[in-house]
């Protein structure tokens, strides 16, 4: 699975459903540091531009306040989509710094091992 469909599916929008009135970015308390404002998210998510959101700084600069929900006529739900793509870039960096085989020899032995299981679920999808 690709991220595209990956955000997709963890954000259950559909960013098509987006007619770019940009009620959400008006209504966003931090339109002013977001690299890219909640309507060009949408469309980015939509055109399949993953990676630029992936390291833009915006995915950290929404305040998930949800003020962009609750604006959007159509539903589309652009801080679902934001929160899925800091999703995918946890798991990215996930997948490249904690492999299963080393968990053994890093593991606290006072961690419960539903820690270590839970980790590795969020992480690993």
């Amino acid at each position: 699975m690709n991220d595209l469909e990956t955000i997709r599916r963890i954000s259950g929008v559909n960013p098509r459903r987006c007619m770019k009135c940009g009620k959400c970015t008006a209504s966003c308390p931090a339109y002013d540091q977001m690299e890219y404002h909640p309507h060009q998210f949408v469309d980015m998510v939509e055109t399949g531009h993953i990676d630029e959101l992936l390291h833009s700084k915006g995915i950290y600069t929404c305040l998930s306040c949800f003020a962009c929900v609750e604006r959007c006529p159509r539903s589309v739900e652009p801080a679902k989509l934001i929160e899925a793509v800091r999703v995918v870039f946890l798991r990215r960096v996930g997948e490249e710094h904690l492999h299963p085989e080393a968990v053994a020899a890093l593991a606290d032995p006072e961690i419960p091992q539903q820690a270590v299981t839970s980790a590795f679920r969020k992480y690993r999808k």
